[in-house]
């Protein structure tokens, strides 16, 4: 399963949808993957800024 952003603009939030119809719990957990994901890259771009 994956999911894309749709239709991004600076002015709001953006949206996303899923490629194939799955269960919530699956939706959940590919969310909660993702904002791990932001969270690490931020990370990241925080520890090279700093240096």
């Amino acid at each position: 399963m994956s999911f894309h952003f749709t239709d991004p603009k600076p002015d709001r939030e953006p949206s996303f949808s899923f490629t194939k119809p799955t269960d919530v719990k699956e939706q959940l957990q590919a969310i909660a993957d993702l904002a791990h994901e932001i969270l690490r890259l931020v990370a990241d771009v925080r520890r090279q800024i700093s240096n």
